[in-house]
């Protein structure tokens, strides 16, 4: 009787601690800047408005995160030629971000809900150091996302993105999910499930800005990418985010009014 009394207690303990383990705990598997290591920066003066007010920066990108949502508004982060290697990097657990205040989303809520966990600065463009690579997997810089959209034209996009950093050179991208009221939510955190997701990706020449605008919804298509571009006037009308604030209005008119794919080969 003593034994049984045991064993039931010990199965008891057990059963506690497992839960408390998938629950609670996060294995801290990140690594720390090598030494000599440069951040990546990012022009302020090409930053979105926060409406959110939560902005966060990392060694390789920059985000705002919309606690209401569970997951960032927008992410920003500069791609260049000699981020797109091929090194091979051991994928590390997607982990709470230590620097968002009100805590980013446990990447439990993803399971068994159907979406992936979508990467918004993608880890195939931060392959160049364990720390840049790791740091796309804190929970901040993930969104629910359509499983065949995010292997299929979410894919297309980010490789063509890599595509153009090859051709053309330095590339600055802001991304993230449309965010808004009313929207589908997962897990015991009600994350939100964007119903689309954009992308903007511009260059400097010389004094110009060569600027693309892409809005996607969270499904998969066949779509020739060209036919997703949007002006990004109209994307802040759907977002309610000031892209390039910290510009004049006369060059906001001129680069955001309309759509310009020339000088971008698809």
């Amino acid at each position: 009787m003593k034994n049984k009394t045991i064993y039931t207690l010990l199965f008891i303990i057990c059963v506690i601690g497992f839960w408390v383990f998938e629950n609670f705990y996060t294995p801290d598997t990140y690594s720390k800047p090598e030494i000599g290591e440069v951040p990546t920066p990012l022009n302020i003066d090409f930053l979105p408005s926060s409406t959110a007010g939560d902005v966060i920066t990392h060694q390789h990108y920059t985000l705002s995160y919309s606690e209401p949502h569970e997951q960032a508004e927008w992410v920003a982060y500069q791609l260049r030629r000699t981020h797109l290697t091929y090194d091979d990097r051991r994928r590390p657990y997607f982990i709470e971000d230590p620097k968002v205040r009100t805590k980013s989303a446990d990447w439990r809520n993803y399971k068994g809900s159907g979406y992936d966990r979508g990467h918004l600065c993608p880890a195939g463009d931060r392959r160049f150091s364990e720390q840049a690579y790791n740091e796309t997997f804190y929970t901040s810089n993930i969104s629910p996302q359509d499983r065949e959209f995010n292997a299929g034209v979410w894919n297309r996009l980010e490789q063509q993105v890599r595509s153009w950093c090859k051709k053309y050179g330095d590339l600055t991208v802001i991304t993230g999910g449309v965010l808004e009221n009313g929207l589908k939510e997962i897990g015991e955190e009600d994350v939100d499930v964007p119903n689309a997701f954009y992308k903007i990706v511009f260059r400097q020449e010389g004094k110009s800005i060569k600027a693309l605008c892409f809005l996607i919804p969270n499904n998969e298509s066949p779509a020739a990418l060209k036919s997703f571009l949007v002006s990004i006037d109209a994307l802040e009308k759907t977002t309610s985010i000031d892209f390039f604030e910290n510009q004049s209005d006369s060059w906001q008119e001129k680069v955001e009014a309309r759509v310009n794919a020339s000088g971008w080969k698809f």
